[in-house]
């Protein structure tokens, strides 16, 4: 097992992670920027190390000065939590070259699965569904016209090196198809530097049903169930459940066979998610996360496993202890993803927080690293907290909700609390009947 572990992370992930570290008598490190030096994980973790100024280029996505403050404090794991540097195949190829072990995938399958073309090609191979579409990349606006006219409007021009909704564009018909095209790439080159698209049918009323997975890399994987992330503003989750109001027993043992099974000929180690489109009993891959997800809190609370730990285990060449048949879904979960915007505009909300009092009770459970006092810096992600509660059934789960949402306190700056508690004042989201255009629209209403 690890002695002493880098945290290449802040907020509330790399809190997370601590904990997890902590309760298995592990050691931890954090990195941090000079605006993060009053994060609660740098205050609790056994060493920390500024990695730089304010900027995330200069601090989190600074190969060399994370290397660096794990040399100097003799690490044997790094952890890279999701976002920054999680699915940055080069860094967990300079992080082995020291003798270090990446607490995640082989750099090898992050660079399988982080090229959307690529993925979508090996798990057709695998025999995974997947979303009809051109079979690699697109090049020219002509050719983008053809395969639109087979597949059939509307389609989705996606980046191949995309994420987070970025270099994705709509085409309705032909007449829209070359500036959406067009706009695509741009956007790609720009955010990833790669203007690499292809091209899919847009479905019109999906949900978002993604499954996760863990793997020893020893041919040894369990699915631990779906998670329901429909709810999206801007192709960025804002709400999670599970299970999903859209899935019953036969369906969900359908997919995690099948993903289960794809995943064990990959020899896959670690977490990973494999995200689908449903729609009419029927699921459609888009991708594969191949990190911790935001959202796997839900999991746990219906699973009882730790992801985290379970995490570190296999990085440490534990085999899973797990079984298929030992896995069992307890009750109903749901997370609430509350950032630091305008709960009206989205407008980002940066500065101190006054007043903060988390929910708690039976089944409740908040991860976030803000306290009364607390300066939540401009320059990064604005999530501030996730409140995760669970109960036997969906009703009692949204009840819980509610009430937890009454209870939470977070003062001096905007945040989407009243988002979420306006939600739960709605009788569609309150029945379960939602897809990924839902949320939307429900704003738009809301203005």
């Amino acid at each position: 097992m690890f002695e002493k572990i880098l945290i290449a992370n802040r907020g509330e992930i790399a809190l997370r992670i601590h904990r997890a570290c902590r309760e298995m008598g592990i050691r931890t490190v954090a990195v941090h920027s000079e605006a993060d030096a009053d994060a609660m994980h740098v205050r609790l973790a056994d060493e920390s190390v500024c990695i730089g100024p304010p900027s995330s280029a200069a601090s989190y996505l600074n190969i060399p000065s994370i290397m660096a403050a794990a040399e100097i404090t003799n690490v044997d794991g790094i952890h890279p939590g999701y976002g920054f540097l999680s699915e940055n195949a080069k860094f967990v190829d300079i992080v082995t070259e020291h003798g270090i072990k990446f607490i995640g995938p082989s750099a090898d399958h992050i660079r399988q699965m982080g090229d959307k073309i690529q993925a979508k090609k090996t798990m057709k191979e695998f025999g995974v569904p997947c979303v009809p579409g051109s079979a690699g990349e697109v090049k020219t606006i002509e050719d983008a016209k053809v395969i639109a006219l087979d597949i059939g409007y509307p389609v989705i021009i996606k980046a191949s090196a995309g994420g987070g909704g970025r270099g994705m564009k709509v085409a309705k018909d032909e007449a829209s198809i070359s500036e959406a095209f067009s706009s695509a790439r741009a956007e790609s080159q720009i955010a990833f530097g790669n203007n690499a698209v292809y091209i899919e049918k847009y479905l019109t009323t999906p949900r978002h049903i993604e499954i996760q997975v863990l793997a020893d890399g020893q041919g040894n994987v369990v699915h631990l169930g779906e998670r329901d992330c429909s709810l999206q503003r801007r192709h960025q989750k804002a709400l999670e459940e599970t299970p999903s109001p859209a899935m019953n027993d036969k369906l969900r043992a359908r997919i995690g066979k099948t993903v289960a099974d794809a995943v064990r000929e990959m020899n896959y180690e670690g977490v990973g998610t494999i995200e689908f489109l449903f729609e009419n009993d029927e699921f459609y891959f888009i991708e594969m996360n191949t990190r911790l997800q935001v959202e796997h809190p839900v999991t746990e609370m219906v699973t009882g496993l730790d992801l985290v730990c379970e995490q570190i285990k296999v990085a440490a060449g534990q085999k899973l202890t797990i079984k298929q048949e030992d896995v069992t879904f307890s009750g109903h979960s749901i997370e609430c993803r509350i950032t630091a915007e305008d709960p009206n505009t989205f407008a980002p909300s940066p500065g101190r927080v006054l007043d903060f009092h988390a929910p708690g009770g039976l089944g409740v459970r908040v991860d976030s690293g803000l306290y009364s006092g607390y300066s939540v810096p401009p320059y990064y992600d604005s999530l501030i907290a996730k409140l995760i509660v669970h109960g036997a059934n969906r009703k009692e789960c949204l009840m819980r909700l509610n009430r937890a949402l009454e209870e939470f306190v977070v003062s001096g700056i905007k945040t989407t609390l009243p988002l979420h508690q306006r939600l739960m004042q709605n009788k569609d989201f309150l029945a379960g009947d939602y897809n990924i255009h839902w949320l939307e629209k429900f704003i738009e209403e809301q203005s």
